[in-house]
């Protein structure tokens, strides 16, 4: 997992960007992962851990008639609070985790139910909605095990949509360079 942190953060260094992480299931764990890394104040910008549901609205600010019909395990308010957390710590990307660690059921989910979500300066990749990027995990093992791959999951979902925007970035200059063909 440090590596996957590092990685990110070499990625944003490079590109001279900045992240903020969103956390609830994970309680500071991909924060404390980012932080444990040389040099990461080049990026990031810090967190909120918004473990208890009403703070999802007032802190990040998802929507409390999102948060009363379904709860706070929920791909929209995983979306939502990585886009929320982007705002309020005026970053370039967002990142969240939202889900049921144990040991019990919550919000009518099974324990093991994760969402991680990404939010990013140009709609964060293929495949989002909202200029968002939502992945739904169906982990397996004990509380300590479902948050630990929460956190790899997030970074490593973040990762990825670095990864193909930088892909995209370069397409497009090729593009620009060969006359649009």
């Amino acid at each position: 997992m440090s590596s996957t942190a590092a990685d990110v953060l070499r990625l944003l260094t490079v590109r001279g960007e900045t992240l903020a992480v969103a956390e609830s299931l994970t309680g500071g764990m991909v924060a404390a992962a980012l932080t444990a890394v040389p040099g990461a104040s080049k990026a990031f910008r810090g967190s909120v851990t918004a473990y208890a549901t009403e703070l999802k609205q007032e802190l990040l600010g998802v929507d409390g008639g999102l948060l009363a019909a379904r709860g706070a395990v929920d791909p929209q308010v995983a979306a939502q609070m990585a886009a929320g957390v982007r705002t309020a710590l005026g970053a370039d990307w967002g990142i969240a985790t939202t889900g049921v660690a144990g040991p019990d059921p919550q919000d009518g989910q099974p324990v093991g139910t994760v969402f991680v979500a990404v939010d990013g300066p140009s709609g964060a990749g293929q495949g989002c909605t909202d200029g968002r990027k939502v992945e739904a995990l169906r982990l397996n093992g004990d509380r300590a095990e479902i948050r630990m791959e929460s956190v790899r999951s997030v970074l490593a979902l973040l990762l990825r949509e670095l990864a193909s925007e930088q892909t995209r970035n370069e397409r497009a200059q090729d593009t620009e360079r060969n006359g649009g063909f």
